[in-house]
């Protein structure tokens, strides 16, 4: 009774790998989809791992990807790397003002050593030395407006030059504001040289 329940079960077994046996194997069969790569199935089982799971975990998660991000911004803006500036420092007509203000020495660039001196001078309590203070107030002023629109002009018919079709709107102000920054303070840091034709 026993035994010919088994050799029962045992059959449709056997007829089962039989048939099996028969029909070749498809490989993407058992799953219907192909193996991943050690570095995907990796990043996926990071990501499940990193999904927040409370409001806090997740704040915290944002706050660590911004940093990062800044981060990268920050060495971008150090090393020049054009893929992690920021949107206003992209492209080509914006390097290529960067460039341009950079090969030049431009007056404004001068107005924060210059500024120190001329306070020094107009806190002296000695009336001519007040007067000649506030006269290189005025000569200061006078070249950097002069020195500012002359550079400006240049650089918008460079621009129109050598980018024709580009979108050039706000570069050459963008120029301008850089060339107000001491040259080692600017950001990105230059990359052209003093003289260098970009």
């Amino acid at each position: 009774m026993f035994r010919s329940r088994a050799k029962e079960e045992k059959a449709p077994a056997d007829k089962a790998q039989v048939t099996g046996s028969m029909q070749p194997r498809d490989p993407q069969a058992p799953k219907g989809r192909p193996t991943p790569k050690r570095s995907e199935a990796q990043t996926q089982r990071r990501s499940v791992a990193s999904t927040p799971v409370s409001r806090k975990d997740a704040a915290k998660r944002q706050r660590e990807d911004r940093r990062q991000a800044l981060d990268r911004q920050r060495r971008a803006l150090a090393g020049g790397d054009e893929r992690f500036l920021p949107a206003r420092d992209k492209g080509p007509v914006r390097k290529f003002a960067r460039d341009w203000v950079d090969s030049r020495i431009n007056v404004a660039e001068f107005f924060l050593p210059l500024a120190i001196v001329i306070l020094v001078l107009s806190v002296v309590r000695v009336p001519s030395i007040q007067s000649i203070a506030l006269l290189l107030w005025l000569i200061v002023i006078v070249l950097i407006v002069v020195d500012s629109a002359f550079s400006g002009y240049r650089l918008r018919g460079r621009l129109a030059e050598k980018f024709p079709d580009a979108n050039r709107r706000g570069a050459v102000m963008y120029g301008l504001m850089r060339s107000l920054q001491m040259r080692r303070l600017r950001l990105p840091k230059p990359q052209a040289k003093r003289g260098e034709r970009p």
